[in-house]
């Protein structure tokens, strides 16, 4: 890519295009197009045939979607369903239909089978069921990866898919309703060392960045301890309590977002979409990006824990789903290729709760 080249891309606000855009800014990549989702509803057709039409982007990154943890899954499939395909089919079209030179489309490591075998290669897309939870978001990003497959082979385009494992980092969603395990867990350990210090002041000002539902530092103290209790968090014979949904026993890897982001521009820098070569099958072209290291729950839990100082207790609600048992990438192909990531989880997270600290 040239360093003037027109670079869309979609979902800049996101954990993960946020980090893309720094990087590229700091490669010296000046000329992005940038959209937030009210100034571009990607769900619209023409609203994305116009976008494209106008400013002809040369390279896309496809970073926006609706996200989200178990719970935020399970409860909106249709929309997690709907809106993924709506917003990558219109991104993947319109960018064949204007010309666009390359396109890398990013999916989940979600995709893969419940039962797969570990570590999880490219290949085995496809082999058995998905995991029942987050079966609607992997369906969609299943048929972005085939839909940039199928363009490939019936077009020629360069469209290429990269699979991350597990997210986090700066600009990660911290609402207790929609988030990730981990930025979850830190949240609700961080308001657990407040509320075991008896830090008002520290609470009300994380419940006045984040409010959870019409709850914010403004209310009365029973209002916020009910819906702290009503997100695991809560104070009984003398110590403070977090719970943590599952055993703990399940197993899953993690990535610094800034090293995703490095993987994105690598990928679009030295990976070419492969092309059907006389009557061989094209199949499983996307990358797993990950660092091929995995941790339980519960001491991902321990490990914030002591990053934070909370000395409260942790408890286990078995009642609740543990999704699938060990979930962790093998990332032979894109190492093979010359990448590998650098930041360990104990420093990521040690970074990350600087970052959540600096922004309450």
């Amino acid at each position: 890519m040239n360093k003037d080249a027109k670079i869309y891309v979609a979902g800049h606000k996101g954990l993960v295009g946020s980090a893309i855009v720094r990087l590229l800014k700091k490669e010296g990549y000046d000329n992005l197009l940038l959209r937030t989702s009210s100034e571009l509803d990607l769900r619209d057709n023409q609203q994305v045939s116009n976008f494209f039409a106008e400013e002809q982007p040369e390279y896309v990154f496809m970073a926006a979607a609706k996200v989200g943890g178990i719970q935020a899954n399970n409860t909106y499939r249709a929309e997690f369903l709907y809106d993924n395909l709506m917003i990558q089919n219109n991104v993947v079209h319109h960018s064949y239909l204007q010309g666009v030179k390359k396109l890398l489309f990013l999916g989940s490591t979600c995709i893969y089978p419940k039962q797969a075998q570990q570590p999880i290669k490219e290949d085995y897309l496809l082999t058995d069921v998905l995991e029942y939870t987050n079966e609607p978001y992997a369906i969609a990003k299943i048929a972005g990866i085939k839909l940039c497959e199928s363009y490939n082979l019936q077009y020629g385009t360069n469209y290429i898919s990269a699979m991350p494992t597990n997210l986090y980092g700066a600009n990660d969603n911290f609402d207790l309703e929609k988030a990730h395990v981990l930025p979850a867990l830190m949240r609700k350990i961080h308001l657990g060392r407040l509320l075991e210090n008896d830090d008002w002041e520290g609470v009300r000002k994380d419940f006045n960045r984040l409010p959870i539902g019409d709850v914010d530092g403004n209310s009365n103290k029973d209002e916020i301890l009910k819906t702290l209790k009503s997100f695991g968090v809560s104070k009984r014979d003398g110590k403070v309590w977090v719970e943590i949904w599952g055993s703990g026993k399940p197993m899953r890897e993690f990535l610094w977002v800034e090293d995703m982001a490095e993987a994105c521009l690598f990928l679009m820098k030295a990976y070419e979409a492969p092309q059907k070569e006389s009557a061989s099958e094209v199949r499983n072209t996307h990358v797993n990006i990950g660092t091929g290291n995995d941790v339980s729950i519960a001491d991902l839990a321990q490990l914030i824990k002591i990053e934070i100082g909370f000395e409260g207790e942790f408890y286990f609600n078995t009642d609740k789903p543990d999704g699938t048992f060990r979930k962790v990438t093998d990332v032979s192909k894109i190492g093979q290729m010359g990448w590998t990531a650098k930041i360990s989880l104990q420093e990521g997270i040690e970074r990350m709760y600087n970052w959540y600290l600096s922004e309450a």
